[in-house]
């Protein structure tokens, strides 16, 4: 299989990806509660649509619907044993998609967490978390992605059983971590973890970062804590547009697409090379990032304040990558010690 990203990367200084799944799909009917995958063989014209609006937005690359489709996130769904085929299904209409245009676009298949604890903590043991990514990336791979695209992952030890089930699939992949809590994963991971986990893997991703988590400003610090590691591979930013707020029973994004644009002209300055979005993120937003980043020229490397002032504040005052920050579990024991 022809390794596509890895050819856009060496041909583009960035690359733009789609917005958001769920956001688009609710605004196209999708009830909450219901599996997203779903749709993939009960409105397969819908899904090609979801696509179709990101690369008409100008995005060179796009996630397939298939960010909850393994096994034991749609057993929530009694479709456990559909998982290698609505994955496969939704890379297909992508392909279908992408065969229509004149340029280059990249099908990314979703893998998303599989919303299950890992051991020793809770019950879902590696070999099982391998299986699980595995069976999903087989039938991704078969329907024509060309990349893995895992998300929005929290644990280590979760993203470590997707690199090896992606190494026995044979496909390349790019993963994404969401860091939520103070700069940090739910699980305690800062930036700098991240990145010392990432070069250590036996089977790397083409391209690491950060999807979801708070809003843009947030993002945009995990990346620079990112570039401070000093790492080559390139940096992907995925950021939420704006914060959620609950606006006539539904929830909103307050985010514009022209804080988007600020934020995708910061994310490259700040040593992003693949920039998107997140939750909220629409094609009106998408198309006003693809005409900052190609009408505006690099600058220099944005900084806290220059963050803040153009786009928001952030959530927390820290982000766990400070002199003298430790794990929230060393913290705690410290703190029992001293008790």
């Amino acid at each position: 299989m022809t390794n596509a990203l890895s050819a856009m990367l060496t041909e583009r200084d960035w690359i733009l990806t789609d917005g958001a799944t769920g956001t688009n799909l609710f605004n196209m009917g999708l009830s909450s509660g219901d599996a997203p995958e779903m749709w993939n063989v009960e409105h397969p014209e819908r899904i090609d649509k979801l696509y179709k609006l990101a690369v008409d937005a100008g995005s060179d690359l796009f996630l397939t619907n298939s960010f909850g489709g393994n096994a034991a996130r749609l057993k929530l769904h009694s479709a456990e044993k559909r998982a290698r085929e609505l994955s496969r299904i939704s890379a297909e209409i992508g392909r279908e998609v992408v065969d229509r245009q004149d340029r280059k676009v990249v099908v990314a298949g979703s893998v998303g967490p599989t919303g299950e604890i890992m051991a020793p903590m809770g019950s879902l043991t590696h070999e099982l978390a391998v299986e699980i990514f595995h069976e999903q990336a087989d039938g991704l791979k078969e329907g024509g992605a060309d990349v893995l695209w895992l998300e929005t992952i929290s644990a280590p030890e979760e993203y470590k059983a997707a690199a090896e089930a992606f190494a026995l699939a044979d496909i390349p992949w790019c993963g994404t971590m969401s860091f939520d809590t103070a700069g940090r994963t739910m699980m305690g991971l800062t930036s700098t973890d991240m990145a010392k986990l990432v070069e250590k893997l036996p089977n790397a991703p083409l391209a690491y970062g950060a999807n979801c988590g708070v809003g843009a400003s947030d993002l945009l610090r995990t990346v620079l804590g990112f570039a401070a590691h000093g790492t080559d591979r390139p940096v992907i930013a995925k950021g939420n547009a704006g914060i959620p707020k609950y606006v006539d029973g539904h929830i909103h994004y307050d985010g514009t697409p022209e804080l988007m644009a600020e934020y995708a002209v910061l994310a490259r300055d700040a040593g992003a090379t693949i920039i998107g979005g997140c939750c909220g993120t629409q094609a009106e937003h998408l198309a006003l990032m693809r005409d900052a980043l190609e009408s505006r020229p690099r600058g220099e490397r944005p900084t806290l304040e220059a963050i803040a002032e153009a786009i928001g504040p952030f959530s927390s005052a820290v982000d766990g990558t400070e002199e003298g920050a430790g794990a929230p579990e060393r913290d705690r024991r410290r703190r029992r010690r001293r008790a």
